[in-house]
C-alpha cells in the first residue's frame, strides 16, 4: 500500500517540537517515539532529547520514519538561510568526497524540489544492480547441505545417523551446487527488499519492483557488519564493489520495528566534522602541484602507545605545515586552549613551520601567523593561525571550488 511521505528540513543543531508544524507538515508524537529509539539504537549519539523534542548535533543527512522523511542540512555561518542551496552543499561535499555518486544518478532527479538523499542513494543502487543484471549475475560453488532421498555428493556420516534412524530412505548430503542464490546475491535481496519497503510512495518504487521481478529469488538473510566482513575480494565479484558498498550502507542504517512494531526506520547521517575534513582534504589533493604533497591523518607515537594525528599534513619541499579542520562559526571569538595546545604539539612532532586551525566561513581570511610564546618564541616553527575559508562562491549559488588553491597560497 503507498505512503502519502511528508518531509521536514531542519539544520544541524536546530530542534523539533512534536505537534508543531514546520514547512507545513506536523511533526507528530509517534514520530518523536520512533527517533528516540533510533537514538537509543545507535547509542544516543545522533541528537539529544529535550522536552518534547529532538535536538539535533553535528551530524547531517536524513532519517525516514514511516511517513515521514527528515532532512538534517549543515549550516555554519549567516551565508545563507536557503535550506536548498545547503542541500546542494551538502549533495556536493559527498559527491567530492567519493560517498555519493551524482553522476550515476539522473542529474533531472538530482534537481528535483522533494528529492532528498535517501532518493540519491536508492537510485545509484537500483541504477548499480541494473546494470550487473544486464551484464549477467555471477553465479558461484557453494556447498549445501541436505536430508535427500537420493545419495549424491559426500555422505555427512554423523547428521545422517541422527536425522534418519527411521527414515532409511533418506540421506543426509553434502553436495556442491552451482548456481545465482550465493551470499553475494542474498545481501543485495536484503538491501534491495529494504529499498522497496521504503521507498514506497515515491517515484522509485516502480523502478524497484521492476528490478525485483528480474532479479533471482535468493534465501533471506539478515546481514550484519561481520557478514560483509566474510565476502571473498576477487577478480570475478569486482563488478559488484559499488553495489555491496551501498547496500553495506542501507543495511547496517536500517532498523526495523524499533518503535511500535509497525514502522520501519532508515537513517543516513554523516558525522559533519569528519566530512569537512575529507571534503577540504580532497580539494587539497586535487589543487597540489608536483612539488606538494598533501596526507590526510598522519599518525605518530605520542605516549605509551598513545597516537596523536592532525587532520591534513602539506609537505612542499622541505617545508611542511599542519591544517586542523574544524566545522563551527568561530566569528570574532579566539580558538580554545586545548585546540592551540594541540596544533603545538603537531608542531613539534612533525617540524612544522606553520599550523592552521581552519574554519568555515561565508568570507575567506588567510591566516595571520603567530609565534607560540615560551622557549620557542624566536624560532620560525612553532607559528600558528586562524583561517577561515568561504564555502560558496560570490553569489552563494554553489560551492567555492577553488578553496584548495586558497588554502596552498596561505604557505607560499
Amino acid at each position: 500500500m503507498s505512503k502519502n511521505l511528508k518531509k521536514i528540513q531542519v539544520f544541524e543543531h536546530q530542534t523539533l517540537y512534536y505537534e508543531r508544524d514546520y514547512d507545513t507538515v506536523l511533526f507528530e508524537e509517534r514520530h518523536f517515539i520512533s527517533l528516540v529509539k533510533l537514538n537509543e539504537y545507535h547509542k544516543n549519539k545522533y541528537f539529544t532529547i529535550v522536552h518534547k523534542g529532538i535536538k539535533f548535533s553535528q551530524y547531517v543527512g536524513v532519517v525516514q520514519t514511516d511517513d515521514l522523511i527528515i532532512e538534517i542540512l549543515p549550516k555554519s555561518d549567516n551565508s545563507t538561510d536557503d535550506k536548498k542551496v545547503w542541500q546542494g552543499a551538502l549533495i556536493e561535499m559527498l559527491r567530492i568526497t567519493k560517498k555519493l555518486d551524482v553522476d550515476n544518478v539522473g542529474q533531472a532527479n538530482v534537481n528535483k524540489q522533494s528529492i532528498h538523499l535517501l532518493d540519491i542513494y536508492f537510485e545509484w543502487f537500483l541504477n548499480e544492480l541494473e546494470v550487473l543484471i544486464r551484464q549477467g549475475l555471477v553465479k558461484k560453488y557453494y556447498k549445501e547441505k541436505s536430508n535427500v532421498k537420493t545419495l549424491r555428493g559426500k555422505l555427512e556420516f554423523a547428521e545422517h545417523i541422527n536425522k534418519n534412524l527411521i527414515h532409511k530412505e533418506r540421506f543426509f548430503t553434502s553436495h556442491q551446487v552451482y548456481e545465482k542464490d550465493h551470499l553475494i546475491h542474498q545481501i543485495l535481496g536484503q538491501a534491495l527488499s529494504i529499498v522497496e519497503q521504503i521507498s514506497n510512495g515515491s517515484y522509485l518504487y516502480s523502478k524497484c519492483k521492476t528490478i525485483i521481478v528480474d532479479f533471482p529469488e535468493v534465501k533471506k538473510i539478515k546481514a550484519t557488519s561481520a557478514t560483509f566482513n566474510t565476502l571473498p575480494k576477487n577478480r570475478k565479484i569486482a563488478p559488484y564493489k559499488t553495489a555491496l558498498e551501498i547496500a553495506r550502507l542501507i543495511i547496517l542504517n536500517y532498523a526495523p520495528n524499533i518503535s511500535s512494531g509497525k514502522e520501519n526506520m532508515l537513517a543516513l547521517l554523516f558525522d559533519m566534522n569528519s566530512l569537512w575534513e575529507d571534503y577540504i582534504l580532497k580539494r587539497l589533493k586535487n589543487s597540489k602541484t608536483d612539488n606538494i604533497e598533501v596526507f590526510g591523518q598522519k599518525t605518530k607515537e605520542f605516549w605509551n602507545g598513545v597516537n596523536i594525528r592532525p587532520d591534513i599534513v602539506i609537505q612542499n619541499g622541505l617545508e611542511t605545515y599542519i591544517i586542523d579542520t574544524k566545522w563551527k562559526n568561530i566569528n570574532g571569538s579566539k580558538p580554545s586552549a586545548d585546540d592551540l595546545r594541540q596544533m603545538y604539539v603537531y608542531n613539534d612532532y612533525w617540524k612544522s613551520t606553520k599550523a592552521v586551525l581552519l574554519y568555515p566561513s561565508n568570507i575567506s581570511e588567510s591566516p595571520k601567523f603567530k609565534n607560540f610564546e615560551g622557549i620557542y618564541e624566536n624560532e620560525a616553527h612553532h607559528q600558528c593561525g586562524l583561517g577561515k575559508i568561504s564555502i560558496f562562491n560570490a553569489d552563494n549559488s554553489a560551492l567555492n571550488s577553488s578553496v584548495g588553491l586558497e588554502i596552498l597560497e596561505w604557505f607560499k
